[in-house]
Formats: C-alpha cells, structure tokens, sequence
C-alpha cells in the first residue's frame, strides 16, 4: 500500500543478482504506475520505462523533447508502486558529460535499479528510424565515465545503448561496445539488432550482460525468450508494446462511442471495477483508514 515493500538498494541487488543468474530476465514497459503493478503481479522479473513512452504519453515525438525533471519523475511514480527492479531509459544524459552525471543521481534519488545511457547525438531520434548519427567514442566513452563516477550505489547499473550499428555497421558497433564496457557500464544494449546473427556476433565480443530490445513495427526481428536466452542474452524489453495495445483499444473505443452514441457495446471488453480496485489494493487502503480513524480510546 503507497509504496513498495522492497527499498531501491534491495531492488538494485535483486537486478544484478538476476542478471548474473545465466537466465533470460523479461522486461515490459510499463506505460504508467498502474501498468507497473500488473507487471509484478504476471510474474515478469522487472519493469522498463521508456523514454519514447514518456514522450508520446505528453503527446511529443521521441526526439529528445523530454526532461530530466520529467523522466526522473515518471520513473519514481513508477518504482514507488512495485517491488521489483525498474530500468529507465536515460537518453543521451540530458546533455554534456556533466549532465549525465546529474542524471545517475537524480534516478537513483527516484529509486530507479538501473538506467541506459545512448551514443547518439542530441537531439536524437527513435533507435528503428533511419536519420541516426552517433557522437565520437571519445564523447560517449566521457559520457559513461560520468555517469560512472558520479553513481553513489554501485547496486545501480549503468548500461551503455549502442546505435553505431545502423550507422557506422555492426563490427564499429561492437568496438565501441567494447570502449564502453572498459570506461564501466555494466551492461550493454545494442540497438536495431535485425536478427540472431548480430546478437550472436555481440554475444562473442562482450562479457557483460546483453540486452536486447524487441520492440514492434521496427528493424528487429521479433524473437521470442527462448532464442534470445539460447543466444546468451541477459535480459529482453518490451519497452512499447502496453502502450500500443492501451492506444490502439482507446483508440477502437472512441471510434464506437463516437458513432453508436454510447459505450454499451464495449463493456465487455473493459476492465471490470472489482478487477481495477484489485489492483490497486482498494482493500488495504480501507483497512487502513479503519485502524486509523475507527477505533475506540
């Protein structure tokens, strides 16, 4: 009730020790708190959120629009509601080295496990489009190294977002992977990997943790738990995917409501009262304010 039961340096342990375990860990997005709840109670192993969810949610293409303020803030609302690790998506750091530094302290004050900082140049773009340029190692070997430094809780992992590939092709990719890794992320994130093969040629060439990003409608094919864990990664996202399914049934929804006049054909396919006071532990909070106020002297 209110908050999680597990504090950020008992998450932050769980997702190290996860990722250290050999297994595939499974991470959905979680478009909002709420959907982060139903994420835990499914059996998932962590929760992602996504910087492009973020944007689209304040109506704002993917394209470095957002705050630290705003990022950091919808991370905290997230990881106050569930007990497992949640990883957020850092962008570029918000700026020059410096910022990144910033950026590692403000996410472990929100109690995010984890977050992911990227090589592109700012403003960037979505990780599936074309268009991309990535800064010089050199910027995002400096970049990390902050981030590194500047890290208080050394449970909090720091993963380096690669998307040389597209641009520079997968041997630059995985050699600036490499630099990464040695100025000491903890984990690695190659983006727009197209299919087992790039993973695999990854795989050989990094020692840390993997993770790959199986987001519909972009340049990677979608491969299901059981060829990513075969292939040695270490954790897979889904970091869109409950946003377009809640957009695309609102979106169905209203184009009813809008010509029948009313909703009564899509009761059914709604999420029922009971089910949403369930998950979000209605009766607790009564039980609660029952012992608070209803009690005798």
């Amino acid at each position: 009730m209110l908050h999680s039961t597990a504090a950020p340096h008992e998450k932050r342990r769980r997702l190290r020790e996860d990722l250290a375990s050999g297994r595939l860990l499974r991470v959905p997005g979680a478009m909002n708190p709420l959907t982060a709840v139903l994420v835990q109670e499914l059996g998932f192993d962590a929760a992602y959120v996504s910087g492009a969810v973020i944007a689209a949610d304040l109506a704002l293409p993917d394209i470095g629009l957002t705050t630290l303020s705003e990022v950091a803030g919808r991370g905290a609302q997230i990881a106050r509601v569930t007990d497992l690790p949640v990883i957020i998506d850092a962008d570029t750091g918000f700026g020059e080295p410096m910022n990144a530094a910033r950026t590692v302290q403000a996410l472990e004050d929100a109690g995010l496990a984890g977050c992911h900082l990227e090589d592109q140049v700012n403003p960037k773009r979505c990780g599936h489009l074309d268009g991309k340029s990535v800064v010089g190692t050199d910027e995002m070997v400096r970049r990390i190294r902050a981030a590194v430094s500047a890290r208080r809780d050394d449970g909090f992992v720091i993963c380096a977002r690669t998307d040389a590939a597209g641009v520079e092709g997968l041997d630059a990719a995985i050699e600036r992977a490499r630099a990464y890794v040695d100025a000491g992320a903890d984990m690695v994130f190659p983006e727009a990997m197209r299919g087992p093969a790039d993973f695999e040629a990854f795989r050989k060439a990094v020692d840390v943790p993997l993770l790959a990003n199986m987001t519909e409608f972009g340049k990677s094919e979608l491969l299901t738990a059981e060829q990513l864990e075969s292939l040695g990664l270490n954790l897979v996202i889904y970091p869109v995917t409950t946003l377009r399914l809640a957009m695309g049934a609102v979106e169905e929804g209203l184009r009813v409501l809008r010509d029948e006049g009313t909703q009564a054909g899509l009761v059914d396919r709604m999420q029922t009262r009971a089910r949403l006071y369930e998950l979000l532990d209605y009766r607790a909070y009564n039980a609660f304010d029952g012992d608070v106020y209803d009690f005798t002297l």
